[in-house]
């Protein structure tokens, strides 16, 4: 059970350290001072936009365009493997990609209990920009100076984070599947699984 200053600090455009099935995240609102609270934290560049982490693609089709395919495509792999740029419902803020957004539907039950309670957050790694991740949440929240109620304790795998996948329009060619970051998921086999789809 999350506690009620925890929630009551992110509402209020603060920033909260929690466990995902790959490495420790930030947690802000998808707010403009949410967002400037979460990159001052970072140290993070404006031009350097974050994720958004969802229960499930339902949740997100509120903020991006989700269709068939990517439905079929994200349930074909684990839970919380791939992110996902798709394009906006109506553009965000530059920090979460503007007209593309970056979306991922989480797996670590404490992360998925906090979405269910507040809605679509960030999901960005715990630690500043250009620095090595912790493994685990109350550690990484330790490093940044957060409070001991902004951070919600668990332990990650570590290791790779989630694939960044993007599918475009390639014309004559169909849709087309670009693998931006290879992660957990491995390149070869989102590749493959869209090449066989039909």
């Amino acid at each position: 059970m999350i506690g009620e200053q925890t929630l009551h600090h992110l509402r209020n455009n603060g920033v909260v350290a929690y466990p995902t099935s790959t490495l420790p995240g930030l947690a802000c609102m998808p707010t403009a001072e949410g967002l400037d609270a979460l990159f001052a934290l970072k140290n993070r560049p404006r031009d350097k936009p974050v994720s958004l982490g969802v229960l499930s693609l339902e949740q997100a089709s509120t903020l991006v365009y989700v269709d068939a395919e990517i439905r079929e495509l994200e349930a074909s792999f684990p839970k919380g493997g791939l992110t996902f740029i798709l394009p906006a419902q109506t553009p965000l803020d530059d920090r979460l990609g503007g007209s593309f957004v970056a979306v991922r539907c989480l797996a670590n039950p404490i992360a998925r209990e906090l979405v269910a309670a507040v809605g679509p957050i960030t999901a960005t790694s715990a630690n500043e920009s250009g620095d090595e991740p912790q493994l685990t949440s109350q550690d990484a929240g330790a490093e940044l100076g957060l409070m001991p109620y902004a951070i919600l304790e668990g332990d990650c795998p570590g290791g790779l984070g989630s694939t960044i996948i993007k599918i475009t329009d390639g014309g004559d060619a169909g849709r087309v599947v670009t693998v931006m970051r290879e992660g957990i998921v491995p390149r070869h086999e989102v590749v493959e699984w869209w090449k066989n789809r039909n």
